[in-house]
């Protein structure tokens, strides 16, 4: 079973300020070619923490783990939209005075596309099963209005750990990992607050995924999946491969939509090793 580390709090956050004014805040450490982490859309910088990953990518590079807005130590102005949530991501790279090596985590994987369509300062692209709208499957939608039910009972808790293992194909023992870490309760306190705000900011966008629009990003990418993550990720994940001209898709066995987490060593080292080769 992965051993969780402790978040390493010894740095300040830094902020840059989005377009619309919201300061976005992350945390930079190490040194060497820069490198921009986007977290998913229940968490905040510090889940790259809970099993060392940002620590061993900043052994080779300037991490940049960015907290989205309304996460962590980043504003929320009352409101999400989700365009923002991309100028955002923007702004963090395009703050920085080289290329950057962009990588997104599910929800951030998501923005992190977007957003390289925003920007000529990313160098590589790095996403870990991005959930695209539309691409959701009809247990993904029984798994939201379950999640819903929980929280109108008003037991967060279950209602994070039904979305995790339901649309988000996390796997149960993937989520007794999380679970075990020091930053659940505070995870499960602003649930209500991210989650459900942003699903419905998206459905408000009536995003359509369009693959032509993507045919002229030419960014190295990677797509990274795992075999017991929710099928329709996986069909999200090969849909953007497609759609992209300088893409590949790499899966491990055996995990689901945690991996990022509970195989650290494997997405480690697929990140390091992506980012190698495309120099």
């Amino acid at each position: 079973m992965t051993e969780f580390t402790e978040s390493d709090t010894r740095n300040e956050m830094e902020t840059v300020t989005s377009p619309d004014g919201t300061e976005i805040a992350y945390k930079r450490t190490g040194s060497g070619p820069p490198l921009v982490l986007v977290h998913g859309a229940d968490v905040d910088h510090r889940f790259w923490d809970v099993s060392g990953v940002r620590e061993s990518l900043a052994e080779h590079h300037t991490v940049y783990a960015m907290d989205c807005r309304g996460h962590g130590e980043s504003e929320y102005l009352g409101e999400f939209e989700l365009e923002q949530e991309f100028e955002d991501i923007v702004a963090v790279v395009d703050s920085v005075d080289e290329p950057v090596h962009l990588v997104g985590e599910s929800g951030g994987a998501f923005f992190s596309l977007e957003a390289a369509l925003r920007t000529d300062n990313v160098r590589t692209l790095t996403l870990h099963e991005p959930p695209v709208p539309g691409f959701e499957d009809a247990r993904a939608r029984e798994g939201f209005e379950t999640m819903v039910a929980m929280l109108d009972e008003g037991n967060r808790d279950r209602a994070l750990s039904t979305f995790l293992e339901g649309p988000a194909g996390v796997t149960l023992e993937e989520v007794e990992q999380l679970r075990n870490h020091p930053i659940w309760p505070e995870y499960v306190e602003t649930f209500i607050e991210t989650v459900i705000p942003k699903i419905e900011a998206e459905a408000e966008a009536d995003y359509q995924f369009d693959p032509d629009r993507f045919a002229q990003l030419t960014v190295p990418t990677l797509l990274l999946a795992a075999s017991e993550t929710a099928e329709w990720l996986l069909d999200a994940t090969n849909a953007v491969a497609d759609a992209l001209p300088n893409a590949r898709v790499v899966s491990i066995d055996g995990y689901g939509h945690g991996a990022v987490a509970s195989a650290p060593d494997w997405f480690t080292s697929e990140v390091l090793g992506f980012v190698r080769e495309s120099n």
